[in-house]
């Protein structure tokens, strides 16, 4: 199966699990998984949330910023994956002064 996001509308969401500014996302969703590419303005973030009964996987794919999972910052930047395991938390922060796109799945449970 091809996933063309060039396909799939735009969405801009403010606020996103409570973070700054809006994330641009184009999303693709079945019964089995969540499939995001999304974009950060700098300053924008991703709030921090837990992944409760799923996990993240997320890949940096132009940019860079920082996650802050379970109280520590990683950075992150184009070509690294972010691995965010069920029953851990994190958040996506753009600290940069360019655009940070990534693509992440979530499998839905």
């Amino acid at each position: 199966m091809i996933i063309n996001f060039n396909d799939i509308e735009n969405t801009k969401i403010e606020h996103f699990n409570g973070g700054e500014g809006f994330i641009s996302a184009r999303m693709f969703v079945d019964e089995k998984n969540r499939i995001m590419k999304g974009s950060l303005e700098p300053g924008c973030s991703i709030g921090l949330h837990k992944h409760e009964i799923n996990s993240e996987i997320l890949y940096v794919l132009k940019g860079k910023g920082k996650v802050l999972m379970d109280g520590e910052y990683e950075k992150v930047s184009e070509g690294l994956v972010h691995y965010c395991p069920k029953g851990h938390e994190h958040s996506l922060i753009n600290d940069s002064d360019d655009i940070l796109e990534f693509i992440c799945v979530v499998p839905v449970q």
